[in-house]
């Protein structure tokens, strides 16, 4: 099982044990940020900006390229390891976009992903993020701006020979059963996972 799903799931079984025994939730402790972190949180960040043009753009090379070499990525469509079936499945969905967002001439639209913000947590050459991200396309009247879905990021991330890189992307959409994230506060369950990681 993933780390992201146990720490879900032990984060939800924990819920419900303290809303049996008290009537106020437990302060969440903020993380201690070593001397290293806004140097690791830049490069972090910097990637999943990378990530973003690349499939906006079709830069296939430069999307799989953030991944590493046996990374996984997790859609609502399925789940796909190492850079080939990454590939393979985002050039399916980006060949899929005309049946979802279209201009008015009925070709496809532009579509533009956007991350809002992003928690980071770095241990080591380990790092878990979760950001929030939207959706956009020029499918509305006139061929304006229209705002499409949005959902969350589930990140596990490693540097490996000095370079940061997707070891797991949960792609969750607000819109689809089943692939939502919550009801609980998602970077609580991020931290779990970071927990049970330092924890091994």
């Amino acid at each position: 099982m993933n780390i992201w799903k146990h720490a879900r799931l032990a984060l939800g079984a924990a819920g419900l044990a303290l809303a049996a025994t008290a009537t106020a939730p437990a302060m969440a402790e903020q993380p201690t940020y070593h001397p290293g972190y806004a140097d690791d949180r830049a490069e972090i960040e910097d990637l999943m900006a990378r990530y973003l043009f690349a499939i906006d753009f079709h830069d296939w090379d430069a999307y799989v390229e953030t991944f590493a070499p046996n990374g996984t990525i997790e859609f609502a469509s399925g789940t796909h390891t190492g850079r080939e079936a990454i590939r393979e499945a985002v050039t399916t969905f980006a060949a899929r976009i005309g049946e979802f967002y279209t201009v008015e001439d009925g070709s496809a639209a532009k579509l533009r992903h956007v991350i809002l913000q992003s928690t980071i947590r770095v241990e080591g050459d380990k790092a878990w993020a979760t950001s929030l991200w939207v959706e956009m396309a020029n499918d509305g009247p006139g061929d304006t701006l229209k705002m499409g879905t949005f959902g969350t990021y589930e990140d596990q991330l490693e540097r490996l020979d000095g370079k940061w890189l997707l070891t797991y992307r949960n792609v969750l959409n607000d819109f689809i059963p089943g692939r939502n994230p919550g009801p609980e506060n998602p970077v609580r369950a991020m931290d779990a996972a970071a927990q049970e990681w330092q924890d091994r």
